[in-house]
């Protein structure tokens, strides 16, 4: 069984499309990590639904403002966060 790799995914822009992703990410059953680097994603259906998968799936949700469900995070501190992970998407 192959080790399990940790996975950052950095969401700037187009948060619908990179919480989709990251989502499907967790099907090997790594581990992925969401940091908001971007506005909070919108309240649309689709955003909901991926959001309260990934808090199913233990994905991790960090932003480096305040926002509901989302541990924040000093901006500062992200090339040491980022270090711990196998894979950085910026999406």
């Amino acid at each position: 069984m192959p080790l399990r790799k940790r996975i950052a995914v950095i969401v700037k822009e187009r948060s619908e499309e990179a919480l989709r992703m990251a989502l499907g990410l967790t099907l090997y059953d790594d581990m992925v990590d969401i940091y908001l680097a971007g506005p909070a994603p919108k309240p649309t259906e689709m955003n909901l639904m991926n959001l309260e998968m990934l808090k199913a799936m233990r994905a991790g949700l960090y932003s480096f403002c305040e926002i509901d469900d989302f541990k924040t995070v000093n901006e500062r501190d992200m090339p040491e966060i980022l270090l711990k992970y196998d894979v950085v998407i910026s999406y």
